[in-house]
């Protein structure tokens, strides 16, 4: 538009991005998406997503010299030749570890919704009403029947597949027909609910792969390559779901490359005037006006925005009034768990690869159990049957060896927990002026840590896995209590929480930014407890929340 004015500014372009680009465009703003990296398109720019392993020069895997060059990312799955691309640069994007944290990003249109693990869960009443109730950091200002028409219509929209389970600590949703259990997952299932009375449950996973058409997308092929990009729109994503909705209505403008380095700010009429970005590309300072601001960067890179917006009235920061901003960093704990082998099911195999597993809803610190902590952890996995990878030490060269992998091997079942951390102060992020990026901007500083609340946790999220896996028939079962640092969820949170006082939130319960009210920040930044489930689908019915009540607010001309 002329000038670089428009009606609304979206900052990032992933989950909740991808949802406010669509929501305020469809409602007849004219919307601008800035995105700090590169564009991708949908379909054509899914490189690798038709390729076998066998077509990558070291089959997908990782070699010295990325492990040289992404020092962070190697740390985990992410680091692979197939999608390397879509993660963000350890050494053009460095930050600073006081305590180890594992930031694993994607800098690009479509942010993490083109890699993200799809698994998408209402919160219930306990979770909104837990802190308040245990006297846990600030209470939630909104309650599940406040959400509940909003988490209705996102999943609509997205396509949620799962069952309707009855579970009270886990809301039922607007589904689309589930996905199958495995044999072997039914009968463990089975035995788990007989085992424990009903007071714990295994379920499908509710994930956010369709099982049937929907806009202009076909149902998951049961390949299980998700992370490469979806060329028939199989799960939801902003390139398959919500951009080309916002695109429709001719009201959205994409602009790549675009590194938000401040929201800018009127101290006389206390609102925000729109942005100042850096080109990631020509190394030149724009500006972009607007009358609302949705800053959807991810949890950390909002704070960083936030931060980054320093003035003589807010030295800290935009938002910085309350002493909250970049405290409360949550994650999800995890990389604990236990699997074992399944006899009697050897005459028994299953459709495809299936883009999903099962999961075992909180019962921890529920129906009447007590325990020497807060909260609790759900538990997602899944059994299955060894494929051609398998070592087979006995048959390792020859014709017996590949005789032998042409049959499936044995079947195997395991589970791994996804444990909540509570919201502590003390936990935070800043900005290290004295460490800079490729682009001369200050980076992150992260000082954040599992507490004693999270480590007393972790026992009982082994030995449970071990304990249900066994009473279910499972063999040789083992656990397992590896790396919980904070940051391997890739579900963080928190950096600029709700609440109902200005003096302890960021944000009102509309997701506005309380020192300028026409801001609004949607993402993971504004959760104020992380519950032990995926929060994405809460991030997307925040959103669509907050778009309905900006225009809203708009037309009353209150911003």
């Amino acid at each position: 538009m002329a000038d670089n004015v428009y009606d609304a500014i979206v900052i990032g372009s992933g989950i909740s991005g991808g949802w406010a680009a669509k929501e305020l465009s469809e409602k007849g703003l004219k919307v601008i998406m800035l995105e700090r990296g590169m564009d991708i398109k949908h379909v054509t720019d899914y490189k690798s997503t038709n390729k076998d392993p066998w077509e990558f020069p070291h089959r997908g895997g990782r070699t010295q010299q990325m492990i040289k060059d992404y020092p962070v990312l190697r740390r985990d799955y992410p680091l692979n030749e197939m999608n390397l691309d879509w993660w963000a640069s350890d050494i053009d994007s460095p930050y600073t570890e006081v305590k180890r944290f594992d930031w694993f990003r994607g800098y690009h249109v479509g942010g993490r919704s083109l890699m993200w693990g799809r698994q998408s869960y209402r919160w219930s009443d306990w979770d909104f009403e837990a802190n308040a109730k245990e006297g846990i950091a600030i209470d939630w200002p909104v309650r599940y029947k406040e959400i509940a028409p909003w988490y209705d219509y996102v999943e609509q929209f997205a396509g949620i597949s799962g069952n309707a389970d009855g579970l009270p600590q886990l809301p039922d949703g607007k589904f689309m027909p589930p996905m199958d259990m495995t044999c072997v997952e039914k009968d463990v299932a089975a035995r788990i609910k007989d085992h424990y009375k009903g007071t714990r449950a295994m379920i499908m996973g509710r994930t956010a792969n369709i099982t049937k058409p929907i806009q202009e997308r076909t149902n998951c092929q049961y390949r299980n390559k998700c992370w490469l990009g979806c060329p028939f729109g199989g799960y939801f994503s902003t390139q398959s779901s919500t951009l080309p909705a916002a695109m429709k209505t001719n009201n959205l403008t994409v602009r790549p490359w675009a590194i938000v380095t401040k929201i800018l700010y009127d101290k006389d009429t206390k609102r925000a005037t729109g942005v100042e970005i850096l080109d990631a590309q020509d190394n030149k300072t724009y500006e972009y006006k607007a009358k609302i601001v949705f800053l959807n960067a991810s949890a950390l890179n909002s704070a960083w925005i936030l931060m980054n917006s320093a003035t003589d009235i807010w030295p800290d920061g935009l938002g910085s009034s309350s002493g909250e901003l970049g405290h409360n960093v949550m994650d999800h704990h995890l990389g604990v768990g236990a699997s074992g082998l399944v006899e009697g099911y050897e005459d028994k195999y299953y459709f495809g690869r299936r883009p999903n597993g099962v999961y075992i809803p909180r019962y921890r610190n529920y129906f009447g159990d007590k325990r020497d902590y807060l909260r609790g952890f759900g538990y997602q996995g899944g059994g299955s049957r060894q494929g051609w990878s398998r070592e087979i030490a006995e048959l390792n060269i020859g014709a017996a060896y590949k005789d032998a992998l042409t049959e499936p091997g044995n079947w195997t079942m395991g589970i791994g927990g996804f444990g909540e951390m509570l919201p502590d102060h003390s936990n935070k992020i800043t900005l290290d002026k004295n460490k800079k990026d490729k682009w001369g901007l200050n980076v992150l500083s992260f000082d954040v840590e599992l507490k004693d609340n999270e480590l007393k946790m972790r026992k009982d999220m082994k030995d449970d896995a071990i304990e249900m896996l066994t009473v279910a028939g499972v063999k040789n079962v083992s656990g397992w209590d590896g790396d919980g640092t904070p940051g391997r969820g890739i579900h963080e949170m928190g950096t600029a929480r709700m609440g109902a006082d200005p003096k302890t939130s960021v944000l009102n319960k509309w997701n506005q930014v309380w020192d300028a009210p026409n801001v609004f920040v949607t993402d993971g930044a504004f959760m104020v407890s992380s519950n032990c489930c995926n929060p994405s689908l809460t991030y997307m019915a925040f959103t669509a929340r907050a778009a309905d009540h900006a225009v809203s607010e708009l037309k009353k001309q209150n911003l």
